[in-house]
């Protein structure tokens, strides 16, 4: 196949600058042009490797059913052999989309150059491999071009059906206005590409939580963090705001352990409000795909805890998955920190907390 990798040249936001009078306004400008013109350069890359990549594994599996199970075997060798050598973003998952990535959107690369700016991120094409019927597809691409639709709000037009709503619809302006009020917070949001985690892994950076935790939650995690190690039961610490992403939507475990009395993993969700239905649903899925991801022969099923940082009787709730209630009543309890523990302990630190800010309030007046 002939390399169709198009070379990047120079950005030209330095020729696009223009000096005004207003020297805060013209430093905001090459500030916020400079990073779109880096994020553009490394969207063009990321695109093109993940479609090679796909390209390179769909030219090694054969045709027919009967060989079917070699381009498993094959993604699951190379995603094991990848993640060891660069790390995360080569799973099976993402591998196997990228060869979907190939397929799907076969003339990618011919498009894929400076002059055709602006473009979708890979993100934006993660989220159209979502939809299946080619012309939606299409057409979701077409908008998201041509209207700058940010991820989230590709990701929610599609998930509310919108190509089939203006369709159907005889009112387009109607449908099309409400479609943009609704998503105008997600439009609006200057370091959404800062935030993206696939760009951070693509690049080699770890992902940084400032932008997910406020200052009290992550006062909170420290110490809750700290305060399971010390309990003196087993725990060993795995990982700080994990990074979980679905066909929708990206997740953020808080705090991870691995329980080496229980043999298990311990799974730690704060939320800042009461918890509700969702917040145990959302924790349920965590477990559902920590079991099939990470989970060891040997391991028992990983258990969670949603925490709740109001004041409020429902202060934790303990998650485990259907079948495994039996095993948590007789062995896990007794080494997971109690409701009135864990409530100590994070009245103790919201305490502490305000204090230490309402000293900060009190220096800066002196």
């Amino acid at each position: 196949m002939e390399n169709k990798l198009e070379k990047i040249g120079q950005n030209n936001f330095m020729d696009n600058f223009v000096k005004t009078d207003d020297i805060l306004n013209d430093m905001c400008g090459i500030i916020e042009s400079s990073q779109k013109a880096a994020y553009q350069a490394v969207n063009i890359a990321l695109v093109q490797r993940n479609w090679l990549l796909g390209y390179r594994i769909a030219s090694e599996e054969m045709q027919g059913n009967e060989r079917a199970k070699y381009g498993t075997e094959l993604i699951k060798k190379l995603s094991k052999e990848l993640t060891q050598n660069y790390g995360k973003g080569f799973d099976y998952s993402s591998l196997y989309k990228f060869v979907r990535f190939y397929k799907e959107f076969p003339e990618i690369l011919d498009s894929v150059n400076p002059k055709s700016l602006p473009m979708l991120s890979w993100t934006h094409y993660r989220v159209l491999l979502q939809v299946e019927d080619k012309k939606a597809r299409d057409w979701y691409e077409k908008e998201a071009v041509e209207q700058t639709w940010s991820v989230r709000t590709l990701q929610r037009n599609i998930s509310s059906q919108y190509y089939y709503r203006m369709l159907k619809t005889q009112k387009k302006e109607l449908v099309e206005s409400e479609m943009k009020e609704l998503t105008a917070p997600y439009q609006n949001d200057k370091l959404e590409f800062i935030k993206n985690p696939v760009v951070a892994e693509f690049l080699g950076f770890s992902q940084n939580t400032d932008f997910t935790e406020s200052d009290l939650e992550k006062s909170i995690l420290s110490n809750l963090q700290k305060f399971l190690m010390e309990l003196g039961k087993g725990y060993a610490f795995v990982a700080r705001q994990q990074h979980i992403h679905t066909e929708k939507q990206d997740y953020y475990i808080d705090l991870v352990f691995y329980n080496y009395i229980l043999k298990c993993f311990v799974l730690i969700d704060l939320k800042t409000e009461k918890i509700t239905h969702q917040d145990v649903g959302q924790m349920d899925m965590y477990i559902s795909m920590y079991d099939e991801l990470k989970r060891s022969e040997g391991d028992n099923p990983t258990i969670g805890i949603v925490l709740c940082s109001d004041t409020d009787d429902d202060i934790a709730r303990y998650s485990v998955m259907h079948g495994n209630e039996q095993l948590f009543a007789s062995k896990y309890k007794l080494y997971l920190p109690t409701k009135e523990e864990l409530k100590a302990e994070i009245e103790t630190q919201k305490a502490m907390f305000y204090l230490q800010q309402q000293e900060s309030e009190d220096n800066e007046t002196e």
